[in-house]
């Protein structure tokens, strides 16, 4: 059977460049946050290397076919027997222990850049927002505005932006690809991702976890805007938005897909997240041991009292 080379190279050449040529480009490598710089520059660093890695394994791989191909030798003929070398050795073990120290030293740090607040914005006090998934839906919450959105975020840019994450329905993975890498949001727990946009545009997340039927649709918008633009649109959502009443939180919680919708109020006031914070800021640890520590304080009181109210029973009891 003859095979034709070349024209299933050339098929094969045309294929390749339809399928490329449909492929929109990569957001992860067109970063628009400094969290998300970090990690592209993580991904090109790895690709050169690995590249450079396999065209080295390749030239030495060619390297060895030409220079200890089979030659015409005698039947009898019986190759010498090398038992190693050390230098080989020593380049064949030393060389990947150099490089799983240096990916090592690499994801350490680069894990604490993206998991903490953007150096460029620690200084400022950041806008907390409160996003928590549904079948197959988005939530996010303004506590500090007083306002809920659902599948679409507005977002100041410039300014470090904490969001707590935390599902009412299976696990699903918040993620905005030119702003950050993925985080998982949990039932049970909150978990903090701190994410900022360096320019003004619009940006595009999804859920990134397979939580059912419809994860493919449980997409959401993103807007960065200026601090003053993002001002007026609280303004505008306060004057003309219905506020959210726990019923129709209730409605909104139904498994579907729902468009865009705005409210005031949000439904952490009769739905509050899940007390467990994972990844919190310092500040919120203090509150929680503040709060801990007033609820030690009330029962020491009650301790006290009921303490007391045993005592005056017992010198009652002795009186008689």
């Amino acid at each position: 059977m003859k095979v034709n080379f070349k024209g299933t190279l050339l098929a094969s050449i045309v294929f390749g460049t339809l399928l490329l040529g449909g492929c929109d480009s990569l957001l992860v490598l067109d970063p628009k946050g400094p969290q998300a710089e970090v990690q592209a520059n993580d991904t090109m660093m790895l690709i050169f290397m690995m590249s450079g890695i396999v065209l080295a394994v390749f030239a030495m791989l060619i390297f060895m076919l030409v220079k200890y191909r089979a030659s015409k030798q005698s039947p009898d003929y019986e190759p010498p027997h090398i038992h190693g070398h050390w230098l080989v050795e020593t380049i064949c073990i030393g060389i990947p222990i150099i490089i799983v120290i240096f990916l090592g030293v690499r994801s350490i740090g680069s894990n604490y850049l993206v998991e903490s607040a953007p150096d460029a914005y620690k200084e400022e006090e950041p806008l907390v927002i409160y996003a928590s998934s549904s079948d197959w839906k988005w939530h996010f919450s303004y506590p500090e505005q007083g306002i809920e959105t659902v599948n679409y975020l507005y977002i100041p840019a410039n300014r470090n932006i904490e969001f707590k994450l935390y599902s009412y329905g299976p696990i699903t993975s918040f993620w905005i690809p030119q702003l950050g890498g993925q985080k998982y949001a949990m039932a049970d727990m909150v978990t903090t991702l701190h994410l900022a946009a360096d320019e003004v545009g619009e940006y595009w997340g999804r859920n990134a976890n397979f939580a059912g039927a419809g994860t493919a649709e449980q997409t959401f918008d993103v807007t960065a805007l200026t601090q003053d633009e993002f001002d007026e649109w609280v303004d505008e959502v306060k004057d003309t938005a219905e506020p959210l009443t726990e019923q129709k939180f209730e409605e909104l919680l139904e498994p579907g897909h729902l468009g865009r919708s705005t409210y005031t109020g949000t439904h952490l006031e009769f739905s509050p997240a899940p007390e467990h914070n994972h990844g919190s800021s310092d500040s919120d640890t203090m509150d929680h041991e503040n709060m801990d520590m007033e609820n030690m304080n009330h029962e020491n009181m009650d301790q006290n009292e009921h303490g007391d109210h045993q005592d005056t029973e017992h010198e009652d009891h002795s009186s008689h």
